[in-house]
């Protein structure tokens, strides 16, 4: 899990485009993050958790 866990592999992560600025966010906590920050609410997706399932 510690290889996989990060915001940009979360199903709540979300990458808005305006204005030609990019921004990175969490829908489930409102607030914008980064790719690569951690929370404990983690919640990866499908394809993630496949992956994971791989490398066990």
């Amino acid at each position: 899990m510690k290889n996989f866990h990060c915001c940009a592999s979360c199903v709540n992560y979300e990458v808005k485009k305006e204005n030609g600025k990019v921004t990175y966010r969490c829908s489930r906590l409102g607030f914008d993050t980064k790719p690569t920050y951690q929370f404990n609410c983690w919640d990866p997706k499908e394809v993630v958790k496949k992956l994971m399932g791989k490398n066990e």
